[in-house]
């Protein structure tokens, strides 16, 4: 039915997902006539624009960018107060037709809230160049709104779209969908709906009653606070636990999985498509790798393949490039005038070689272990590795999503900070952040890999350092949830994660993943490495001792004196007492104090410490020097230490951007020195009964 009088103004709302178009949408339509503001109350900003078509006047307000219409962020709120107290004549969803199952969760979710509604299916050449055919006729049977396939970027389905808004806003009446949730769910609507209807008159009157009943199932915390009724909210709380019963899992959770599962439903009667057929596939896979039970095992079993296989075959060319050092080392030694320069010589071998070779010579595993991670990413699994997370994350008042920041952190902790900026909730980022330091970095693999070499047999070096990986793992959780319950107390924000399709990665672009992560560590090794070796070959070899110290004394004798009077030695022997109960000595401590700039450093203070102890003759073969001097036990100690330990500078730097305050990144890393002495102390000595 049409109006019985000529509409002459329009009030348009433009809503859609992030990175939809909808700012592109926006621009066609008004052009230069906008202005940018905010919400009243919020720092969200509100853009307008009012533009004429047809002799109507049309008042057009860019929306926030959504994922959906809950009330757990600014955005979403805003949104949807705009939509429900404002009453717009038409909502225009802005959808990225190549991305169209995802997009299509916020359309459900307009439409269960009964606003008029016309859907632009902007991005359609992107679509059609991965294969997607619409049947937008039928779609739009099934949806009851209209639809409006476009490029917005190139004006084109423009003026289609506008005709669809004047259309729609004509319409007298609107086809009301309501998604079929299952028995289950529909049987608890309609228990709380039949009891709303005498408390109509203390609710929203704008808002529909299945929508309130809705929100409540799923936990709505504004639309909760609507209800004052105490039987109201006792049955909303026992359809809740009912629900949680039969699903195993949050309503809310099941809702959205109910939402998908029309929509699928719907993109399967309207789309053809060979993207489709793959995207079949996908869920079958996941059927097994996402299973509840199976699918952790598999992750971790996964993860243990790609660090077995890092260090086996990257045991070969580490080998290579150690001989290759100390050959060069060596060599040099033996060309160098005897008794002329000898420091230069000294800075030369002991201090650029040995400590540069002794960290360029992992680069190999950590390509290898980049090249793995790569592969898994690039493959569409580690979205399903968030998704496995996800259960085990909500439990300890987080979602999966705070676990895509943590498995970045398996590179670089500093991007993987500055990637908690995709939770909005500020508590779970600052939780998130906070422990991305137990994920052990690039950097990290250096102490690892000379550790495992020197004190465990083959068979089991793949073992270990897969082991060393979970235990930070299973620490952060551990810490997450310290931290949920005490200083970040806070409710969970749900979220929708999006499953890609599996797609088998393409050489060039795993070579390029893995190559782009493995630069910064070698780029790192050429800058700040090469000038730390040549500070930490000052610090170890000066000042020397008064000749007659070292009377008496064999080379190697003078070489270790020389060695403990420097101003290294002086410092890591007046920390010794300290770490003594972890099982370190002298030599440990001074490289832990020069891994808090770089955790590389680590190792390569080490390097020089036993190239300056032992001569360069033996530079070469740092794992039978720890072996000399340490314990398999010890061994496991000092890369427990290393895991667990404050994070390098550069960490704390981005803690201290990304949070906004000194005191999180005080925290986070006095917190995890206090932990990491804790945990080694009672291994060690736990170690030391039980050997």
């Amino acid at each position: 039915m049409n109006r019985p009088f000529p509409i002459q103004k329009l009030n348009i709302a433009l809503a859609g997902n992030p990175n939809s178009g909808k700012t592109t949408v926006f621009n066609a339509l008004t052009g230069a006539r906008h202005h940018v503001a905010n919400y009243p109350g919020v720092t969200v900003e509100k853009k307008e624009g009012v533009f004429r078509y047809n002799g109507i006047d049309m008042h057009l307000v860019d929306l926030p960018g959504t994922y959906s219409l809950t009330a757990y962020s600014t955005e979403e709120l805003v949104a949807r107060h705009f939509i429900f107290e404002e009453r717009p004549d038409v909502v225009v969803d802005v959808l990225d037709a190549s991305n169209i199952e995802r997009n299509l969760y916020l359309a459900t979710q307009l439409m269960e809230m009964q606003v008029p509604l016309v859907l632009a299916f902007n991005m359609s050449d992107v679509a059609q160049s991965r294969g997607l055919e619409f049947d937008v006729a039928q779609m739009e049977r099934l949806l009851g709104v209209r639809i409006v396939p476009m490029v917005a970027s190139r004006r084109k389905g423009i003026d289609e779209l506008l005709e669809a808004i004047v259309q729609t806003a004509h319409q007298e009446t609107h086809r009301i969908l309501n998604i079929p949730y299952g028995q289950e769910i529909e049987e608890e609507l309609s228990k709380i709906e039949k009891m709303l209807d005498p408390c109509a008159a203390a609710l929203p009157a704008k808002y529909p009653m299945r929508w309130i009943a809705l929100k409540l199932l799923e936990g709505d915390p504004e639309v909760q606070e609507w209800v004052k009724d105490a039987s109201i909210v006792r049955q909303v709380e026992a359809g809740r636990e009912h629900l949680r019963t039969i699903f195993r899992d949050h309503p809310d959770i099941a809702i959205a999985e109910r939402r998908y599962g029309f929509i699928s439903g719907a993109c399967q009667e309207t789309i053809k498509n060979t993207v489709q057929i793959r995207h079949d596939i996908s869920d079958w896979v996941d059927v097994l790798l996402t299973n509840r039970y199976l699918g952790l095992p598999i992750f971790a079993a996964l993860m243990f393949g790609v660090f077995y296989l890092t260090f086996r075959v990257g045991a070969y060319p580490m080998g290579w490039l150690e001989e290759l050092f100390a050959w060069l080392g060596a060599a040099i030694t033996e060309q160098w005038p005897p008794h002329t320069l000898l420091w230069l010589r000294s800075l030369v071998v002991d201090g650029i070689i040995g400590g540069v070779g002794g960290v360029l010579m992992f680069l190999p595993s950590i390509l290898l272990l980049f090249l793995g991670i790569a592969f898994l990413e690039d493959t569409g699994y580690m979205a399903r590795a968030a998704f496995i997370m996800d259960r085990i994350m909500h439990k300890i008042g987080l979602h999966g999503k705070s676990f895509i920041p943590m498995l970045i952190g398996f590179g670089c902790s500093v991007p993987a900070i500055m990637a908690t900026r995709i939770l909005e909730n500020r508590r779970n980022r600052l939780a998130t952040m906070l422990v991305i330091p137990l994920m052990s970095c690039g950097a990290r693999i250096a102490i690892y890999a000379i550790f495992v070499a020197a004190f465990f047999p083959d068979y089991l070096r793949g073992p270990m350092m897969w082991l060393i990986y979970v235990i930070g793992i299973v620490l952060a959780i551990l810490c997450i949830q310290l931290l949920r319950r005490t200083l970040l107390k806070g409710e969970t924000i749900p979220f929708v994660m999006e499953l890609p399709p599996y797609r088998m990665p393409t050489l060039k672009g795993l070579v390029i993943h893995m190559w782009d992560r493995g630069w910064l560590y070698l780029r790192k090794a050429g800058t700040l490495i090469l000038m730390l070796s040549i500070v930490l070959w000052a610090a170890i070899s000066y000042p020397r001792p008064p000749a007659e110290a070292l009377e008496g004394l064999d080379v190697r004798q003078q070489r270790r004196a020389t060695l403990q009077y420097s101003v290294a030695g002086r410092i890591g022997r007046a920390i010794e007492p300290a770490i003594e109960p972890l099982g370190f000595d002298w030599k440990i401590g001074t490289a832990l104090i020069g891994a808090s700039v770089a955790k590389e450093v680590f190792v390569l203070q080490l390097s020089i410490i036993y190239a300056m102890g032992d001569g360069a003759e033996n530079s070469g073969i740092l794992e039978e020097r720890l072996r000399e001097d340490y314990t398999s036990l010890q061994g496991f100690c000092v890369m427990l230490f290393c895991l667990i330990t404050a994070p390098c500078i550069a960490t704390v730097a981005a803690t201290r951007r990304e949070s906004g305050a000194w005191k999180w990144a005080l925290l986070q890393y006095a917190g995890l020195t206090a932990l990491a002495y804790l945990v080694t102390l009672a291994v060690y000595q736990a170690g030391r009964m039980i050997l």
